[in-house]
Order: C-alpha cells, then sequence, then structure tokens
C-alpha cells in the first residue's frame, strides 16, 4: 500500500512540475508566505535527508527487514530520534505541498506519513529482535519521530 501511495505523490508531483495547469483542480489558494515557508520545510527535509543517508551508510534499505551484517545505527540524527528518514519524507511533503499550493499533494503525502507510522511498528519489532536489549535500552532516551523531552535531574 505504501508504494502504490507514494506514486501517487510522485505522479502528482510529475505532472505539476511539468505543467501546473494539469493539477490545477487540486490547487488551493495559498498566501506567498506559506509558499514560502514550504520551501524552507522542503530545504530542511533535504538537508535531514541527505544527513540521514550519510548517518545510515550501508545499513539503509526500502523494507522493513534487518540484514545479519546490520549494525544499530546511534549517530547522526539517530542520536535523537529512531526514524529521521520518515521525519525527512514528512518535511519534504509537506515542504512540496505547501510550495505547490496543492491540496492532493498534500493529502498524498499525509497517506504516506500515515502509513509510515504504521510500518514503524513493524520495523521497531525487527530491530528489538536484531539487537534485543541495545534497541530497547536506544528507545527509552529517543523519540520516534521527535527528540524526547530530557528530565531534569533534581
Amino acid at each position: 500500500t505504501l508504494r502504490p501511495a507514494g506514486a501517487l505523490f510522485w505522479f502528482g508531483l510529475i505532472a505539476w512540475m511539468l505543467n501546473p495547469a494539469w493539477m490545477a483542480w487540486s490547487a488551493m489558494p495559498l498566501p506567498g508566505w506559506t509558499r514560502w515557508t514550504g520551501a524552507v520545510l522542503a530545504a530542511a527535509g533535504a538537508a535531514l535527508l541527505v544527513w540521514t543517508f550519510r548517518s545510515l551508510g550501508p545499513n539503509l534499505t526500502d523494507t522493513v527487514v534487518t540484514r545479519r551484517e546490520h549494525t544499530l545505527v546511534l549517530r547522526g540524527p539517530y542520536r535523537r530520534v529512531r526514524h529521521p528518514l520518515y521525519d525527512s519524507a514528512a518535511l519534504l511533503t509537506l515542504g512540496v505541498s505547501l510550495m505547490a499550493a496543492n491540496w492532493f499533494l498534500l493529502a498524498a503525502g499525509a497517506v504516506v506519513f500515515g502509513l509510515l507510522i504504521i510500518r514503524t511498528r513493524v520495523e521497531e519489532e525487527h530491530l528489538v529482535a536484531r539487537f534485543g536489549d541495545s534497541y530497547l535500552v536506544y528507545t527509552q532516551r529517543t523519540g520516534r519521530f521527535l527528540p524526547r523531552r530530557r528530565m531534569k535531574a533534581g
């Protein structure tokens, strides 16, 4: 389900990029500052994506399967959150949708992110099976998508 939803987003985006009139049926009126905010979000998402890829190195896969040679990555954005790749996808999707001022792209992106949220449960089960207590300890100090707030010792 994730790949077809992602394909819908990409087909819509490519259609908008080739000829915005093709996607005029789903245009939404947005002020210029909102579209510029989208550009900033997309740039932040792209930067996070590059940082995440560099941090993952050979551990990158397109499935939830954890391979035997994989290591538990705790550097880069993984120091704070467990799924920065999905965060970057959300930022990019939201940013591009706002830049294009297009509700179809926004809706397709929301469906994709919703499916990614569901996918994280399965992915984390695989990571617990592969890395055991090390991963469980890691989950206690990091947030799934947002950094955990640190409690001050009193």
